[in-house]
């Protein structure tokens, strides 16, 4: 291991390194074994560690001096978060009800989530499982878990980012060098923005989210991955990426996936001509409520700082393109989930006993009838739970009533309609390649404050089911980091990591996290 640095390794130099004979699947993982026992004991990324990892980096090394075919991923580390399925690892979504190491309930699944499957296919050996907040339901942090809360790598002073903050924080950390998160609204963006990482949240449908614990899973829920590099991502998203007979939405990506992947096509001068989309009004009006302040002013800085660097790279900027669209209209805030837009979520019930069947016949709890039993002492839709709000929306209280036959959903799904209509009309008018903002409204908040994370995006890319990339764009005066989010049409994911690419290399903007022991 002499030489190579752990905390910033990426997938193509490992592999160049296991090729070179410097460095095998077994040692880098011990090495990231190593790293996790000094680290996570103070930054509580990883909740569950894989004991059979270096067994699994074993086979891995006994295959490639074999000359056998391996996956694109052989021997890369990961770590994947803990609402999505792993066989042998309880999947306790953050809930003290839901792990027995608190008193709880296991429910331990009887096969691998389809993304969790796809990686173990790809070569991948899995490290761990990481932290979220009870039921993810929070973009800002995890310190309602059982597992107690998950600190911020670049800055322990900040929120990590949620609720996929574990994967984040094992990321940027140098626990792994992938990470596998999901998003309802804001859980992949939030947490890659607050750590100065790249983050991938997919087109609705693109990914399989079958065996993950859901919040929208008929709706909303996308899984995607984190990394420290846009090549990265875009490795783990060709892997991630395709049909699944267990999950019918993704025919939704059919026909999209590039040519040689999504990694191949990745050009440092894709930003050279293109027409990006700017931050205003006309995609959020100013108001009263949270989300609809402006930016903050070091926010609007930065921001006016990296329009200037993509100016640099030959892209031209467009104001506020959606301005008189009617765009920021649909938008509808309520105040008990901190004026965040929760439609979509409707279907909550009926998606987890859906879940709920798929973990198996000997899982401890197989329909939502069951679930809400067990877990009535501290019931999360009643009045001060973490989804109390849920009641506002109407036909929530239907299915919630009736959870088992399939919700048409239909208002949300006009409500969607109406998202991508005015998208691709603006989009179309306008001859736009992509949108480029802030991804954060604010400096991401100190820890403990009680002030969540304002995003641009959520819940507009969410309802509408658009896909965005991060990518670190720099930092604040105080040292928070600040990244761009690129928005595009369904399924533009390629032209997307392309342009975060471009701009990725240009800048270099990203900086190593400096850690501390506990």
């Amino acid at each position: 291991m002499t030489g190579i640095d752990i905390a910033e390794l990426t997938v193509s130099a490992a592999q160049q390194a296991f090729a070179r004979g410097e460095l095998t699947a077994e040692s880098l993982a011990r090495a990231c074994l190593d790293r996790i026992a000094e680290f996570n004991p103070y930054y509580n990324a990883i909740i569950f560690l894989n004991e059979k990892a270096l067994d699994e980096a074993r086979d891995i090394d006994r295959r490639r001096a074999a000359g056998e075919a391996l996956g694109p991923l052989a021997g890369i580390p990961i770590v994947v978060k803990d609402t999505m399925d792993m066989v042998g690892f309880p999947t306790t979504g953050g809930w003290s009800l839901l792990s027995s190491r608190t008193g709880g309930i296991d429910l331990l699944p009887a096969r691998d989530s389809d993304v969790v499957a796809r990686m173990r296919a790809a070569g991948c050996v899995v490290l761990g499982k990481t932290n979220v907040p009870v039921l993810s339901a929070t973009g800002t942090h995890a310190d309602d878990s059982w597992a107690g809360p998950t600190l911020n790598a670049v800055d322990a002073t900040l929120v990590p980012g949620g609720s996929s903050a574990g994967t984040a924080t094992a990321v940027a950390a140098g626990f792994a060098i992938i990470g596998l998160a999901e998003e309802t609204g804001g859980s992949i963006q939030n947490p890659a923005s607050a750590q100065a990482l790249v983050g991938i949240k997919p087109t609705f449908g693109l990914i399989s989210n079958t065996g993950i614990m859901p919040l929208g899973g008929s709706t909303l829920d996308v899984a995607g991955p984190i990394a420290r590099s846009v090549t990265d991502a875009a490795l783990a998203l060709d892997v991630m990426a395709g049909f699944s007979p267990n999950d019918p939405k993704t025919v939704a990506g059919l026909g999209s996936r590039p040519a040689g992947g999504y990694a191949a096509g990745l050009d440092a001068q894709s930003l050279q001509g293109k027409r990006l989309g700017l931050f205003g009004p006309g995609w959020r009006r100013p108001g009263e409520s949270f989300r609809r302040r402006p930016l903050h002013p070091e926010i609007d800085a930065a921001y006016r700082r990296a329009q200037d660097e993509l100016r640099g790279r030959g892209a031209t900027l467009v104001e506020d393109p959606f301005a008189a669209s009617g765009f920021a209209d649909l938008m509808r805030t309520s105040a008990g989930a901190e004026d965040f837009d929760i439609r979509g979520m409707e279907g909550l019930p009926y998606d987890l006993q859906q879940y709920l069947r798929n973990l198996g016949p000997d899982a401890a709890l197989q329909s939502f009838a069951a679930f809400a039993e067990a877990t009535k002492a501290e019931n999360p839709f009643a009045p001060g739970g973490v989804l109390a709000y849920m009641h506002d929306l109407p036909e929530f209280v239907a299915i919630l009533a009736d959870p088992l036959p399939r919700p048409t959903l239909e208002t949300f799904f006009l409500l969607r309609d109406a998202y991508l209509r005015i998208f691709n009309t603006v989009m179309q008018d306008k001859a736009l390649d992509a949108l480029v903002f802030p991804q954060m409204m604010d400096p991401a908040p100190k820890r403990g404050a009680g002030i969540s994370i304002r995003e641009t995006t959520v819940a507009e890319i969410n309802i509408a089911g658009l896909p965005g990339v991060t990518v670190p764009a720099g930092y604040l005066e105080g040292g928070e980091p600040f990244n761009l989010i690129f928005i595009g049409r369904a399924c533009s994911e390629a032209g997307l990591l392309s342009l975060a690419y471009d701009y990725e290399q240009a800048t270099r903007h990203r900086r190593s996290a400096v850690l501390r022991q506990a």
